[in-house]
């Protein structure tokens, strides 16, 4: 004898439904939030504000204030001062005491290191293998393969100095940026 749909003993089919709609969501739910953490470690994360520039940073992490920093800079001074992505980047002073447009990663193309200004020299001299680099950054002496990195230098409308990525054709050498 065939028991009649209406029987208690057979679920209904929107109890069905439920159950595996409530099946799915628990699945689902469980995978979304295993995935979150691996796409947020694959993604990075945006520096914010306009363009990804940075505010400068002097040595001891304090924003950098353009008419205080040329108060205590001689023209032709080169400074490190922390840019984007935390890299240091070296603050120019030209000779009419203002500060060049641009900034330059002060990290070597070759191994990475960073590259002191070395003024008798009026050069940037890689203590780890000799690649020197002139005084816009340009590589003349390998083994680096590669220009030092450009920033454009910017100062705000609060007279702080500001790093934003460089995308047009590098000067020195009319290519486009292999750093962006």
């Amino acid at each position: 004898m065939a028991q009649a749909s209406g029987s208690a003993d057979v679920p209904d089919m929107g109890r069905r439904q439920f159950m595996n709609l409530l099946a799915f969501g628990t699945v689902t739910g469980t995978f979304v939030g295993a995935l979150y953490p691996i796409v947020k470690y694959f993604v990075p994360p945006s520096s914010g504000g306009k363009g990804g520039g940075v505010i400068a940073k002097d040595a001891l992490g304090n924003d950098i204030v353009v008419s205080e920093f040329l108060e205590n800079h001689l023209p032709g001074d080169r400074t490190l001062a922390q840019g984007l992505k935390g890299d240091p980047t070296y603050v120019v002073v030209t000779e009419d005491k203002a500060l060049e447009d641009y900034g330059l990663n002060a990290v070597c193309t070759h191994l990475g290191c960073v590259v002191p200004w070395n003024a008798s020299a009026n050069r940037f001299i890689c203590p780890c293998h000799g690649s020197q680099y002139d005084n816009t950054g340009k590589v003349v002496r390998g083994p680096a393969p590669l220009s030092l990195g450009l920033v454009h230098a910017t100062v705000t409308e609060t007279d702080k100095l500001a790093f934003t990525p460089w995308t047009e054709t590098d000067f020195r050498t009319g290519e486009e940026p292999w750093w962006s």
